[in-house]
């Protein structure tokens, strides 16, 4: 027991002289640390004082800088005022001279305003005058001409407006002379070879509606059994047929000229097979009607292939297959169109231009006329919209709507189209026009020319082509007979319709005759 004890005493005295140990070099490196800190604190210090003393010297520099400024910047600003002074000294005497100027300025102004308002009052007076004196001068004058002061101005209005036009009249024929000599052997040149490459035949052919029959035997087989054959040839074929006293004819009569040739195709089968009754009538009618279809086909891919054109609408192909079978004035339109462009062609060649438009717008400018039987309007407005439809160029659609003046011509292809179509439809043999149209034709052109005043003849000469008028040549001068002729072709082309060119021709004849005894 006292051995543990005493054991344990020296454990605890083992341990209390360690904490001893331990406490003595933790108060050491205390001691140690608390140096270290001091000498720090006072290190910091020091460098705080030299920092202050550095901000002070800095800011005392600025001050510095700052006053040096402040006195330059005074300076300028005193500078700047003292310039502005004098300037505005300046402008203070340039407005002055300027306030003299002006009241010197507006003091002769009052004295001109002055001089003038005396002068005016003078010329008053002076117009009052001169004008009572006119006065009086015209009441002399009016008792000594026996005339008024109205119809003397009349006639001398009447006088000034017949020199005006004998005086225009003169420059327009030298004008005209002028441009005769320098344009028309060269227009004359294109339009010849134009024609001359064209080389078509003079008279084209015309859709005939009179069916020739073998015998008059044959008239009342179509007639048939109490007229049922001619009955259910007519319902079949939309076609009026017409059987009167010709001998060994029959007539096809029907607004539609593709119909009314399906039908002569279907009555020549019928004829040459003999067999002539309704169910055979129908047959035949519909192997006619594919016929004509594959004709209207062939007829209008000819043309185009003649006409060199290439990209073309299928249906306007066929469209131009269906003008084979239609005429103007007896001249057949396919052929008319072929032509056209070809001549519309030359003319684009001869003047330096590209012929593509000119030549296709002209190729299609009567198109029209192959539904014009189904549309009302014209064919020129039916045409450009089913050029339109089918796609084609604007400039080609408006050589269409413009070849017969409903629409302003605004391109030069639509000009030459319009003289293309022109040349072909008024060459000689080209076209042909009713008895009754041509003596109506005739009549209105020798009114016209017989309304002037001042003619006493007229003639139509040429299938009235050319009208020569005879005047009175002691009413009418030579610049007057010039002046007949322009007024009378005007009227010519506002009142009639006519294919070509009427030449107007104004005689005027003097003659003098005396007898030797």
């Amino acid at each position: 027991m006292t051995a543990v004890i005493v054991g344990v005493v020296a454990l605890i005295a083992g341990a209390g002289a360690g904490f001893l140990i331990r406490t003595n070099m933790a108060r050491s490196s205390a001691t140690t640390l608390e140096g270290q800190a001091q000498q720090k604190l006072v290190q910091a210090d020091q460098k705080l004082v030299a920092a202050q003393e550095d901000a002070a010297q800095t800011l005392r520099r600025a001050i510095e800088d700052a006053k040096v400024d402040a006195s330059q910047i005074r300076r300028d600003a005193e500078e700047d005022v003292k310039a502005r002074r004098d300037e505005i000294a300046r402008l203070e005497r340039r407005i002055s001279e300027t306030e003299d100027e002006l009241r010197a300025r507006t003091r002769k102004l009052d004295e001109r305003v002055l001089e003038l308002t005396e002068r005016d009052e003078r010329l008053q007076e002076v117009r009052a005058r001169l004008e009572k004196a006119a006065e009086q001068h015209r009441i002399q004058l009016e008792r000594v001409a026996g005339m008024t002061s109205s119809e003397a101005r009349e006639q001398l209005l009447a006088a000034l407006i017949d020199d005006a036009k004998r005086a225009s009249m003169a420059q327009v024929r030298e004008i005209e002379q002028f441009a005769r000599e320098e344009g028309e052997e060269r227009a004359r040149k294109i339009v010849t070879i134009a024609i001359q490459r064209v080389a078509s035949e003079q008279t084209a052919e015309s859709t005939v509606s009179v069916f020739t029959l073998p015998s008059e035997d044959m008239k009342g087989r179509i007639i048939g059994r109490e007229g049922r054959n001619i009955r259910a040839f007519e319902a079949t074929t939309g076609v009026n047929l017409i059987i009167d006293d010709t001998p060994e004819a029959v007539v096809l009569s029907s607004f539609d000229p593709v119909r009314r040739e399906a039908a002569r195709l279907s009555l020549e089968k019928l004829v040459q097979d003999g067999r002539i009754h309704p169910a055979r009538i129908e047959e035949v009618h519909e192997r006619s009607l594919v016929e004509i279809d594959e004709r209207i086909r062939r007829a209008g891919e000819d043309a185009v292939a003649e006409v060199g054109i290439t990209d073309i609408h299928p249906e306007m192909i066929k469209l131009l297959g269906r003008l084979q079978y239609r005429t103007s004035y007896g001249q057949n339109v396919l052929k008319h169109l072929v032509e056209s462009a070809h001549i519309a062609s030359a003319l684009s060649a001869e003047l330096g231009l590209d012929p593509t438009i000119a030549k296709r717008g002209a190729f299609l400018h009567d198109i029209g006329k192959a539904v014009t039987h189904e549309v009302e309007g014209s064919h020129a407005i039916i045409g450009a919209e089913i050029a339109r439809r089918m796609k084609e160029d604007p400039e080609v659609v408006h050589c269409i709507e413009s070849h017969h003046g409903e629409v302003e011509q605004r391109t030069i292809h639509a000009v030459l189209a319009q003289i293309a179509d022109g040349i072909s439809g008024g060459r000689p043999g080209a076209r042909r026009e009713s008895l009754e149209t041509y003596v109506k034709r005739l009549e209105r052109l020798e009114e016209i020319c017989n309304s002037f005043p001042g003619v006493e003849k007229v003639y139509a000469m040429q299938a009235g082509r050319e009208v020569r008028v005879l005047v009175q040549p002691e009413s009418i001068d030579d610049l007057a007979a010039q002046v007949i002729a322009r007024d009378i072709a005007k009227q010519v082309e506002e009142e009639l319709q006519y294919p070509g060119q009427i030449k107007i021709t104004v005689v005027r004849e003097i003659r003098a005759t005396e007898y030797a005894r």
